[in-house]
């Protein structure tokens, strides 16, 4: 009886040892974390706005790798605009002060945002130059708390965006910092030592989930480390299973060297991702307005700046193949957007305050790119029966054709999103139907760039 006893409880030990995944709790493996479902919210958002804002912000030059480019590469535009525009001796971390945030205004940037008509936002917490947006107890006097602005910026969004929009609240972490010496001596090492990652990174990524529940968790920066250096499926197991924002946060797939396009939530593969077609997985296209960097330019020129023409048609093509668009602004050290960043973000916001039928909650087509007429794009809601074709020039002629709807005779139906009256149309022998446009004056127009037919019951 005893020993029948003694290999009870001995079994029973054992289970309790052994990794388990009971409903709803995932294992720290790549196997099981890629098993986790999207939260339903990130695909039904497909636009959203990135905020890159930091020290980088003060030099305002070239780039928001600004620090990497001066003192890592030592770029030879770099150096000479240091040595023309500040004292000998002068260094990056004299720049802190100087970033004052004075014209910051969370509640004005918050309606902004919801005039731009994106649903997220992920605001750079922390970019590689280490420092942090909020007063980090992992990063002591190198954060806007300590230095600088000496108030909390992130929490100040993150309260604003929440008490005055209907947007997700999202945040952008670099994992690696260029010249923190404790990570410098861990990659010296081959990453065989994990200082740098245990006692700082990581550390602050448990902070920013625990104090501010952000529901976008954009991780970027490995530094060239693996994800076992960073820890990566033992933090994001915590995150799905035990995080306040385990049933709502999506995260993207920059966690380590090899990582990228392959695991994490959605896939973002390269910055400026916008492949042309559909993907089997959930993807995501972060990119700037401003051509050449993410962070404010003071040497930016008109032509540096995408034109809403070309914004309007990057997030066309984004959706019809699947992904969100996250489009970025660069503030400025004293806490401005810039008014040319503010009127694109509003005139995104006007055009789809027209087309976000077509956009918002949308699924991909059978067909993402017309067969006849190249600049039309598909968006689907089955539910609806409707498919939407995005054509983004208006014909000469008033006569539109696409090569891949079915009409289904007389059922079919085809409207011009924004105009009251039904559209004629006529279909062709074997496929594809030809539309006939109304001829409107500009100022009858529905919208002012790209328009969006709304085609019901079509195979």
């Amino acid at each position: 009886m005893k020993s029948i006893l003694f290999l009870t409880v001995t079994a029973v030990v054992v289970l309790i040892c052994l990794p388990h995944n009971t409903e709803g709790q995932y294992l720290p493996t790549w196997d099981s974390l890629d098993k986790r479902p999207l939260p339903a919210w990130f695909d039904e958002a497909k636009f959203g706005i990135f905020i890159h804002w930091g020290v980088f912000s003060v030099p305002s030059f070239g780039s928001e790798w600004f620090w990497w480019y001066w003192q890592g590469q030592k770029r030879h535009e770099y150096v000479e605009f240091m040595e023309k525009n500040y004292p000998p001796g002068f260094q990056y971390e004299h720049f802190a002060p100087l970033f004052t945030a004075e014209f910051f205004d969370a509640n004005e940037w918050a309606d902004l945002l919801s005039e731009s008509g994106a649903n997220y936002v992920v605001l750079t917490s922390k970019h590689h130059e280490g420092f942090t947006l909020w007063g980090s107890k992992h990063s002591w006097n190198w954060n806007a708390v300590d230095i600088g602005p000496k108030r909390d910026l992130v929490g100040e969004l993150a309260f604003a965006v929440r008490n005055r929009t209907h947007l997700h609240f999202g945040l952008y972490h670099s994992l690696f910092e260029w010249f923190n010496p404790l990570f410098l001596q861990d990659k010296e090492s081959k990453f065989a030592r994990d200082v740098f990652a245990t006692q700082k990174s990581i550390p602050e990524l448990y902070e920013l989930i625990n104090q501010y529940q952000p529901e976008v968790l954009w991780s970027d920066g490995d530094g060239v480390a693996p994800d076992t250096y960073w820890n990566s499926t033992g933090f994001l197991a915590w995150l799905y299973n035990e995080s306040p924002v385990r049933d709502t946060v999506v995260t993207n797939d920059r966690w380590g060297t090899g990582s990228i396009c392959k695991h994490g939530g959605y896939y973002t593969c390269t910055d400026r991702y916008n492949p042309g077609h559909l993907l089997p997985h959930k993807w995501e296209n972060c990119m700037t307005i401003d051509k050449s960097s993410w962070g404010y330019r003071r040497n930016a020129l008109l032509k540096d700046y995408l034109t809403i023409e070309e914004l309007v048609k990057t997030l066309v093509e984004t959706v019809s193949c699947g992904g969100n668009l996250l489009m970025n602004v660069g503030p400025t050290h004293d806490g401005r957007i810039i008014p040319i960043f503010q009127e694109r973000l509003r005139q995104m916001g006007q055009w789809l305050k027209v087309n976000g039928e077509g956009i918002y909650r949308s699924k991909p087509w059978r067909a993402q790119n017309d067969s006849i007429t190249p600049a039309v794009w598909y968006t689907s809601k089955p539910e609806e029966n409707s498919v939407y074709a995005f054509f983004l020039e208006w014909p000469t002629t008033t006569v539109l054709v696409l090569g891949e709807p079915f009409a289904v005779d007389g059922e079919t139906k085809v409207n011009l999103v924004g105009y009251a009256q039904p559209l004629k149309w006529l279909a062709l022998d074997s496929q594809g139907i030809v539309v006939v446009l109304p001829r409107l004056n500009p100022g009858q127009l529905p919208c002012q760039w790209s328009w969006a037919l709304k085609l019901t019951s079509v195979a």
